[in-house]
């Protein structure tokens, strides 16, 4: 059932101006989570796919929450390499509106698992306008933005439009001349960074590099029991459970 989000979401306050409404199915509590935007071609070749995979699921291994606009190609990809639970999809359409039909499945998934967010009530179609709004979250949402394939005319570096006016941090995967001329051009003019290699990459974001900066996390990572946990950090327990920073399951901690 789709349901009306009243809560403030801080990190769309860098759109150019805050949706009217959002309308969410499934987990909010991946809005807590450190995320990650990833957008690129709905043609990737067949290296940007297996990049595309790799990074997404790396990144929810490490405890990223990947953001996508729910469309096929490099979207699809990487939802379904994050795994349905770790992945926030936001739609151009209404949440009762499984579109692209090719992946309908993958979004009903979403919803049992992860999240889905629409700026568009249930019942609205998409519109190329729709699909700027939802672009302009899908940035506003993650820390950084990862784009794997690119024309220079396309909706992808629309995004990157978005991402430099928000101050964001771009990243891309290398490609040969006369591929990806979008990503290319962007490396070439210094606005993006590339990623050769993803474990580093993923350790600048994932959960041991939050970790090292906080000490009850980083105790967190020992899976200690609850009451231990509570007994050397009292406040913080209940602080970042209520945040949706850690879980408790049976009877001990679990950083998410």
């Amino acid at each position: 059932m789709t349901v009306v989000l009243h809560d403030h979401i801080a990190s769309l306050e860098a759109m150019r101006k805050y949706p009217k409404a959002l309308y969410y199915r499934g987990n909010l509590q991946l809005l807590n989570s450190v995320k990650l935007s990833i957008v690129g071609s709905r043609r990737p070749n067949p290296y940007t796919q297996q990049m595309t995979q790799q990074i997404a699921s790396r990144l929810a291994v490490a405890g990223v929450c990947i953001v996508s606009g729910g469309a096929m190609g490099v979207d699809g990809i990487a939802h379904t390499a994050a795994g349905a639970g770790k992945t926030i999809a936001v739609l151009g359409c209404g949440l009762d509106i499984r579109y692209p039909a090719v992946n309908a499945s993958l979004l009903v998934s979403i919803e049992k698992e992860g999240l889905l967010l629409s700026p568009f009530k249930d019942g609205f179609k998409t519109t190329n306008w729709s699909f700027v709004v939802r672009n302009e979250i899908v940035v506003a949402l993650g820390e950084a933005l990862i784009v794997t394939q690119a024309d220079v005319n396309s909706g992808s570096m629309r995004s990157v439009e978005y991402a430099l006016k928000m101050g964001k941090k771009i990243y891309v995967i290398p490609h040969r001349a006369g591929e990806s001329e979008g990503t290319n051009r962007l490396l070439a003019e210094g606005k993006a960074e590339a990623i050769y290699d993803i474990d580093a990459f993923v350790s600048q974001y994932g959960e041991a590099a939050r970790c090292a900066d906080d000490p009850f996390l980083e105790f967190c990572r020992s899976n200690p029991t609850y009451e231990e946990a509570v007994r050397s950090y009292p406040q913080e327990v209940f602080q970042y459970e209520l945040e949706g920073k850690i879980t408790v399951t049976a009877g001990k901690i679990a950083v998410l």
